[in-house]
């Protein structure tokens, strides 16, 4: 994997530069800040917070920024045959809006720092790996979108549920996140996911706490209060309904 490029730009007095036979590599570039506007293989394209480009190489590319208008940006130029790869995959989108992900949006960041260090000072195989796990959430990123199982404001609710099961949220909070009603929040998705917001919660704090009793020393009381059940005894009520057994017996593998 040969990485290019990478980093954030900022721009506050405009910007425009054409590449009429593209580039030899792959780009990737998130609009972070701001507006912009692209043309890829003819098709012109306006940019705003969270749209993500996505050019092959060889393809026509122009970026342009109006003056006055300050842009922000994060981009990627990469070759390699893993990129390759993940590329024909699956379809790949010209452009894409896709949540600016705190993960995606760290990792980019810290592949862009580790690309400045002297070249005495790099390592090859964290660039690499951290590109690989760029590349990786940016595909979820875009099939969350492209589903068609259900609707992009209910996946949005899983991802949020999933980022902060363990910590503790209420309803009213997921409804807040995707910014509609309480009531329309828990309709979307218990009729697309079968199940409640608080019942998936519960799925995901139950996972989580089976992986501590396997892989640490931590009391079962330690681990209700850090999976997001409070107190043990409930904890101890929601394993045994949806295990057959509490968590003592479970942990001894009784």
């Amino acid at each position: 994997m040969k990485i290019g490029h990478c980093g954030y730009s900022y721009h506050e007095n405009g910007y425009f530069a054409t590449h009429k036979h593209g580039f030899d590599s792959y780009l990737l570039r998130l609009q972070t800040e701001g507006e912009g506007e692209a043309i890829v293989k003819n098709k012109q394209i306006n940019l705003e917070k969270g749209d993500l480009l996505l050019v092959a190489p060889g393809d026509y590319y122009q970026l342009s920024i109006k003056e006055g208008q300050p842009s922000g940006d994060f981009h990627l130029i990469v070759q390699g045959d893993w990129v390759d790869q993940w590329w024909k995959r699956s379809k790949k989108p010209g452009t894409v809006r896709i949540e600016l992900d705190d993960k995606i949006i760290s990792i980019w960041r810290y592949l862009a720092a580790e690309k400045r260090r002297p070249i005495s000072d790099k390592n090859d195989e964290i660039m690499e790996n951290l590109t690989r796990s760029l590349f990786l959430l940016i595909e979820r990123a875009i099939e969350d979108r492209a589903s068609y199982a259900r609707p992009f404001v209910v996946t949005k609710m899983m991802r949020y549920i999933e980022e902060n099961a363990t910590t503790g949220f209420t309803v009213n909070d997921v409804a807040s996140f995707v910014e509609l009603s309480v009531s329309r929040s828990v309709h979307l998705f218990k009729q697309y996911l079968d199940k409640t917001i608080m019942e998936y919660a519960q799925e995901i704090r139950l996972t989580a706490a089976i992986d501590q009793m396997k892989y640490t020393m931590m009391t079962l009381e330690h681990i209700a209060e850090n999976c997001g059940f409070g107190a043990y005894p409930y904890f101890h009520r929601v394993f045994k309904k949806a295990y057959g057994v509490s968590p003592g017996v479970y942990r001894r593998g009784d």
